[in-house]
């Protein structure tokens, strides 16, 4: 299952996730779903603007992380 969703996080917002005091990273999905996703998938995505653009998430059958990637 893929699901697309934008994320626009400053560097300073990303920071309590990236140092792990905050655990998961709430978007919302293309059709309006909330998804909790754990800040540590995001890191390589960090820039000093922070974590700017559209991603895609991609989930096994059991709905279990496999994959999120710039879409």
């Amino acid at each position: 299952m893929q699901i697309y969703f934008s994320i626009g996080l400053s560097y300073q917002a990303f920071l309590p996730y990236y140092q792990g005091s905050i655990d998961k990273v709430q978007v919302f999905d293309e059709q309006g779903r909330c998804i909790w996703i754990s800040g540590r998938h995001l890191r390589k995505f960090l820039t000093k603007e922070g974590i700017i653009g559209r991603f895609c998430l991609t989930l096994d059958s059991h709905g279990k992380f496999v994959s999120i990637e710039r879409a």
